[in-house]
């Protein structure tokens, strides 16, 4: 494992470490170069981001990444208003769903945020979410002991969300949402996504 700087991917170009993972190069360099970090709006897109978030804790990020799919399957491709009308019977449905994480407290979790989202007006959940974006010219970390693990701004987000009924969203679930989707530019300065 490298010292939590860059490393060359077997293509020649530099990669945040995580993006070159052993054990995950396909799956890890697909997501590091094509997704992670750029900026994704839409109450729904940043909805199933959350829940992605929520039900990564305390898991790899490639667990999550590799159920993606049965996911989007399994709760309605995340549209908010069809997530908050399942019922008691879609919660058991969910939780004998072999292509998600079965675990009753993420699965509640998720139902009970797009209720609290579905009460929100449109476009009200992304600008929940966007404001707290830090100001730009915030250094490029050059290795992962750059990179917090919180931030104020992911505490606010965090207190934020739950004080409209969001659950199961702290502030390190909630910066690792900010991460993945653009609120902040955690590649690393001489990765090539960066930028």
């Amino acid at each position: 494992m490298s010292d939590g700087a860059v490393v060359l991917g077997p293509d020649g170009l530099l990669r945040c470490p995580w993006g070159l993972e052993a054990e995950s190069r396909a799956d890890y360099r697909a997501y590091h170069d094509t997704e992670w970090g750029r900026p994704v709006h839409g109450d729904d897109a940043l909805y199933e981001r959350i829940c992605l978030e929520s039900f990564q804790s305390g898991l790899s990020w490639l667990t999550i990444l590799r159920r993606r799919e049965g996911f989007r399957a399994a709760f309605a491709d995340f549209s908010i208003p069809k997530v908050a009308a399942f019922t008691a019977a879609d919660e058991e449905r969910l939780l004998a769903d072999p292509g998600i994480i079965r675990n009753r407290a993420k699965i509640a979790a998720a139902l009970a945020n797009a209720r609290a989202a579905a009460e929100l007006a449109p476009g009200e959940l992304d600008g929940i979410v966007w404001s707290y974006a830090p100001p730009a010219g915030r250094p490029a970390p050059r290795t992962y002991a750059d990179v917090p693990a919180i931030t104020p701004e992911s505490t606010a987000l965090a207190k934020d969300l739950k004080k409209r009924g969001f659950r199961f969203i702290g502030p390190t679930t909630a910066y690792a949402l900010m991460q993945a989707c653009g609120l902040v530019n955690d590649h690393l300065a001489d990765c090539h996504v960066r930028g």
